[in-house]
């Protein structure tokens, strides 16, 4: 087995429910619908998520509840997120020997189980789409803030070394914005600027520029604010460079409240 598949979703708290969705974020949903069929026809056993709503100090953590079970209500906004009821089972093992691996690899890396604890919006928003039968196990990460974005990277290679290595057919989602200067107005864009970095960031990706990625980052991040610093995208370029050869599919972009969100998946040649 391997890890053979990786995605860059939103969360925007907008998309939670299907029906509610605002005309200009559809094209996220249609983009998450296709990556959903592209889980299922890998065949793909459980997801490992990151999200940059679940925002740790000091270490980075691992939930390796066996049963994620909860109602969500989102402290950020009730309004839009009250209640959501959500039921995935997770994988202890295998939340474990992340952690296990990420110690090892000089990262301060904890794992838990707490059947109390209470998923964020970036995890539950992007799965209520990709896997919107509740099927797969799931094992959530944390963006750890203390960690700068050549540490970030340093997990998510642990990260890829250890889905291949598990046996499982497992898949990473890395669950978060690009550019993040967040005004009010859900259906006003990034500026013309931060939007031209949004893309040129992009047409690297799909181009398989790793390391151009990852000189570009640092500068990306700051000048476009990238959510979460651009640890979640640093995490993501980790684990991709365990794909090595990977084939980009740009899915969908839209904007949330002057933030710039795409959709892309990335899998193995």
């Amino acid at each position: 087995m391997s890890m053979d598949l990786a995605i860059l979703s939103t969360h925007t708290p907008r998309m939670c429910h299907r029906d509610r969705v605002p005309p200009f974020q559809e094209p996220l949903v249609h983009a998450l619908d296709r990556a959903s069929g592209q889980l299922s026809d890998a065949e793909i056993e459980v997801l490992v998520t990151i999200s940059c709503h679940w925002m740790s100090t000091f270490d980075h953590y691992v939930d390796a509840t066996p049963v994620h079970e909860g109602l969500l209500t989102a402290e950020e906004c009730p309004d839009l997120i009250s209640q959501v009821p959500y039921r995935y089972r997770g994988d202890r093992d295998l939340g474990i020997a992340l952690a296990e691996a990420g110690r090892a690899a000089g990262i301060p890396v904890i794992s838990f189980e707490d059947p109390a604890y209470v998923l964020d919006y970036g995890t539950v928003v992007p799965l209520r789409y990709l896997d919107p039968r509740e099927e797969l196990a799931v094992v959530p990460l944390s963006v750890c803030w203390s960690a700068d974005l050549d540490e970030s990277y340093q997990w998510g290679q642990v990260i890829g070394q250890t889905l291949k290595k598990s046996g499982r057919r497992a898949a990473f989602v890395a669950s978060g914005a690009l550019s993040h200067n967040l005004v009010r107005g859900p259906e006003r864009w990034p500026t013309t600027m931060e939007m031209a970095l949004d893309q040129k960031f992009i047409e690297l990706l799909q181009d398989e520029k790793l390391e151009e990625v990852r000189q570009m980052l640092p500068s990306f991040a700051q000048a476009a604010k990238v959510e979460s610093g651009g640890r979640h995208v640093a995490v993501l370029l980790g684990v991709l460079s365990e794909i090595a050869a990977y084939h980009a599919e740009y899915l969908g972009y839209a904007q949330s409240s002057g933030s710039g969100n795409p959709i892309m998946v990335f899998s193995r040649r």
